[in-house]
């Protein structure tokens, strides 16, 4: 004769793992690292953005034309920007702004926008004062005005996705 077995399963709390209610009271539960965004063309223009920043700061000298000097502040702060929007969508910070009143879309639309503009001012006097001038430090110059020529067509495809963004989300 054989014997019956009965189980009874009881669903016993795990003193080991994670509570469920702390994950979502976390303060910091709103952050998820977002890579995919760089897949996207506004991601790798992001990107190309901040390298094309790099090279800007790199390639400029002020030694000999303070004219520079205005470059470079654009470079720089334009750089500045960049980065703590690539940290925003890294981070899917834009993501939880998004729930605030504050329209994310058109403001980063604005402020692409007027660094295209600062861009273009910029390289026209990078390139006017260093294309006449015979100081040492002349072709560094003049590559730092054209890649502020190709970082301003960036900025400038980078405001056209956003107006695009602009105009499907409203």
């Amino acid at each position: 004769m054989m014997t019956e077995t009965v189980v009874n399963v009881q669903d016993v709390p795990n003193s080991n793992a994670p509570n469920k209610q702390s994950e979502r009271g976390h303060p910091l539960g709103w952050i998820k690292i977002n890579l995919d965004y760089f897949k996207t063309v506004p991601g790798i223009l992001k990107l190309l953005q901040l390298i094309c920043g790099v090279i800007c700061m790199s390639c400029a000298n002020t030694r000999y034309e303070k004219a520079t000097h205005f470059f470079l502040f654009v470079a720089v702060v334009s750089f500045i920007f960049t980065l703590l929007m690539v940290f925003a969508y890294l981070t899917s910070l834009r993501e939880a702004l998004a729930k605030l009143p504050i329209n994310v879309v058109l403001s980063e639309l604005i402020s692409t926008g007027v660094w295209a503009i600062c861009y273009l001012i910029a390289f026209i006097i990078q390139l006017a004062i260093w294309s006449g001038s015979f100081f040492p430090d002349r072709g560094p110059n003049i590559a730092a005005g054209v890649f502020g020529i190709i970082n301003t067509g960036l900025y400038g495809f980078g405001t056209y996705l956003l107006y695009i963004e602009s105009r499907s989300s409203s």
